[in-house]
C-alpha cells in the first residue's frame, strides 16, 4: 500500500523477468539448433562464443541489437575461400567472420541459367546436382550455385530490383553462376553464356544471399 509495493507485486515481478528471460534463451537456443547444420560444430561453437544467447536477452529487454555483417562472396571455386563457415558444394560461399551471428553479403550479380517454380512443394524440388556440376564445368572461374530449400537451414537469395525487393528462395528453385560486382562484369559472364547455346533464358539479376538469422 502507500509507496511501497505489497509482496504479492514483488512476486509478480520476479516472475515476470524470469518468463522474460526463458523466451530469451528459448528463442537463442532455436536460432543455434537452426544454424548448427549449416555451420557444423566450431561453427556451433563460435555462435556460442560470439554472445548469441546474450544478443537475443538484449532483443527481449528492448536493447540495441547485433548489427548485421555483410559478407563478400567467393566467386572462384579455384580460390580457397577464407571463411568460418562450411558451405554445401551447391552454396555460393561468402567469407563470414568467426564472430558474425546474423550475416548477408554485399550485393553481387549473377546470371541465372535455369529456374523452376517451387512454390508449395517444400523441399523436394529443386534443379539437380548433376545440372550444376555441368554448367560448372563450362565456366570454372565463375562459382555456380543452386537453391534448395527455403527454410531457416538454407541460404536466401533475394533479387535486389529497384523498386521491389523479392525472396527468389520462397518460390523458385534456381541455378545460377557469379557475375561479379559490376553491372559491366555481368554483361560479359552473360556474353560468355549465350556462347554455349545451352540456356536460352538466361538473364542477369542483382542479388544478396545470406544467413537468415532471425
Amino acid at each position: 500500500m502507500g509507496s511501497n509495493p505489497t509482496l504479492s507485486a514483488i512476486s509478480k515481478e520476479v516472475i515476470r523477468q524470469r518468463q522474460e528471460v526463458g523466451r530469451s534463451f528459448t528463442i537463442g537456443s532455436a536460432f543455434v539448433m537452426r544454424r548448427s547444420k549449416l555451420l557444423g560444430v566450431a561453427g556451433t561453437c563460435a555462435l556460442l562464443a560470439g554472445g548469441v544467447f546474450g544478443s537475443f536477452v538484449i532483443n527481449a529487454t528492448g536493447q540495441r541489437r547485433q548489427s548485421t555483417t555483410h559478407a563478400s562472396i567467393c566467386g572462384n571455386p579455384k580460390i580457397p575461400c577464407q571463411t568460418s563457415v562450411t558451405f554445401p558444394p551447391n552454396d555460393l560461399p561468402f567469407r563470414v567472420p568467426k564472430e558474425a551471428v546474423i550475416v548477408d553479403t554485399k550485393p553481387f550479380y549473377a546470371i541465372i541459367l535455369k529456374s523452376t517454380a517451387s512454390e508449395n512443394a517444400g523441399c523436394d524440388v529443386f534443379i539437380p546436382e548433376s545440372d550444376r556440376l555441368a554448367a560448372q564445368m563450362l565456366f570454372p572461374d565463375h562459382k555456380v550455385f543452386s537453391s534448395r530449400c527455403d527454410d531457416p537451414e538454407n541460404l536466401f537469395y533475394l533479387d535486389l530490383k529497384p523498386r521491389k525487393i523479392t525472396n527468389i528462395s520462397e518460390g523458385h528453385r534456381i541455378m545460377a553462376v557469379y557475375a561479379g560486382t559490376t553491372l559491366a562484369e555481368a554483361n560479359r559472364m552473360l556474353a560468355a553464356v549465350k556462347v554455349t547455346g545451352k540456356f536460352p533464358g538466361a538473364n542477369i539479376r542483382r542479388m544478396r544471399t545470406g544467413f537468415n538469422g532471425t
